[in-house]
């Protein structure tokens, strides 16, 4: 699909050759187009939604709903929304890295029309996350239902990017269970929302830290570049900053970038050790079974079996197993038994220990863990 591009004549700004850790003051387009070309490996863009609130929502008890209604988030009309949303979308694809990725919130105002824009451009969507607030704000007038969600489309540059995701950092964060596309998470409250001298919100739509530590944990790795151009009071920055990854913020309202750095600039960095997450398998050497058995771990004459002691297959010196009529890999013989196309056998074949049964995989990750 070819790239749609902003016809708007390019105005480039000179730059610091490495921008990284500091927020950029001025129009989120500008700024974009004067970084580098493909220097960044992750986008967390939150832009204007467009709510277009008419009037003023009060509780039921009398009191001013602090809600969206400033000027920044103004359009004159979709048309406009669609031209600024295709603009800045045009400028981060063309400073994002070939296999970089790119995370858009909103709500149902936008985000549809959002979606459209980054398919028209080229990228390629690979999940739509729900947020799901645990503790959503009411509909004050009963005309609807809670709007108790917000949607993150996660996209690559292209079909073809060799994008990151550690899905195993995510099993792990989620009590070892595949992370699903729902997230229940808190809105931005208590302590953690900040305040400005009145008393009142410093920012309408300050995005809850734990939101940000999940797109940060799952797709980018320590020392990556996170550019985030609408940077607001910094959450992006400060859950960066936080994981030990380089972090570039855009910003126009003065109040905001200000509450940014003094909110930054109070955020301890965790310990290196503290940063390490569960190794992708895909990035670990790869292990043949016959090392196990070269190394000992295993030796020829062993007798497998599967968790549920239906087959036995005996280990032969070349590292191959041999059950019944069935010969071959771990791989071949477990499909074989099973009348399947195919097979795991690092987590179907078991080896007998004291306490009981033990994946191969075990014996494997106990190799790893040797040769490093």
């Amino acid at each position: 699909m070819t790239p749609v591009r902003d016809a708007t004549p390019r105005v480039r700004r000179k730059v610091e050759a490495d921008p990284s850790g500091r927020i950029i003051s001025g129009d989120c387009i500008e700024a974009i187009r004067a970084l580098p070309a493909s220097s960044v490996d992750l986008i967390f863009a939150d832009p204007p939604y467009n709510l277009q609130l008419g009037g003023d929502l009060f509780r039921p008890e009398g009191g001013r709903v602090d809600a969206v209604d400033n000027d920044w988030d103004r359009f004159d009309s979709l048309a406009a929304y669609d031209s600024f949303t295709r603009a800045w979308l045009s400028e981060a694809r063309r400073v994002l890295k070939d296999d970089g990725a790119i995370w858009v919130i909103g709500s149902y105002h936008n985000i549809f029309r959002v979606g459209a824009a980054l398919q028209d451009l080229g990228f390629w969507i690979l999940n739509d996350i729900v947020w799901r607030k645990s503790n959503p704000m009411p509909n004050f007038r009963g005309t609807r239902f809670t709007n108790a969600h917000e949607t993150l489309l996660w996209c690559s540059k292209s079909q073809d990017s060799r994008y990151t995701f550690n899905y195993r950092a995510m099993k792990a964060l989620n009590d070892d269970l595949q992370m699903r596309s729902d997230w229940v998470l808190p809105i931005c409250s208590g302590a953690e929302r900040l305040k400005g001298g009145d008393g009142h919100k410093a920012h309408p739509t300050q995005k809850p830290e734990s939101l940000l530590y999940r797109v940060l944990l799952a797709c980018t790795q320590p020392g990556d570049t996170v550019l985030d151009p609408f940077f607001g009071t910094g959450t992006t920055g400060a859950v960066a900053k936080r994981l030990g990854r380089h972090w570039i913020g855009i910003e126009r309202e003065a109040d905001y970038i200000e509450a940014a750095q003094a909110r930054i600039a109070a955020t301890l960095p965790l310990d290196e050790s503290a940063m390490e997450t569960v190794p992708d398998k895909r990035s670990q050497p790869r292990v043949a079974f016959g090392l196990l058995v070269e190394s000992g771990l295993v030796q020829p004459g062993t007798v497998l079996t599967d968790a549920k002691r239906r087959w036995k297959a005996a280990v032969r010196a070349d590292g191959s197993l041999s059950c019944g009529p069935h010969t071959g890999s771990i791989h071949k013989v477990g499909a074989g038994l099973n009348k399947a196309p195919s097979c795991n056998g690092w987590t179907f074949w078991h080896i007998e220990r004291k306490g009981g049964l033990v994946p191969l995989d075990t014996l494997r990750q106990e190799h790893l863990a040797a040769l490093s």
